[in-house]
């Protein structure tokens, strides 16, 4: 796992990447919200850098998982292809 300052440093300098609607399918694809979300590490991306974050998927659909982790005191939610997530437990 990154360190928590340059986690912090990378967070601060670069924007959250999410996945795009096209590329969710939403207008085809049903989207699951989980009301106890499960925790997960997750692939996420800040800009050109991709890093591996404690997270919990709140929902889900075929092809993607909706996640939310903080760095720091921010919270942070995006959407990353399903394969990017590995559970943990």
């Amino acid at each position: 796992m990154m360190d928590a300052r340059i986690l912090q440093r990378i967070a601060d300098d670069f924007p959250l990447q999410t996945l795009t609607p096209q590329e969710l399918q939403k207008d085809t694809l049903p989207v699951t919200r989980d009301p106890q979300p499960k925790p997960c590490r997750a692939w996420v991306r800040f800009g050109p850098h991709a890093v591996l974050v404690d997270a919990v998927v709140v929902a889900w659909n075929d092809v993607a998982c909706g996640v939310e982790f903080s760095i720091g005191e921010k919270r942070c939610r995006c959407w990353v292809w399903a394969n990017a997530i590995a559970p943990v437990g």
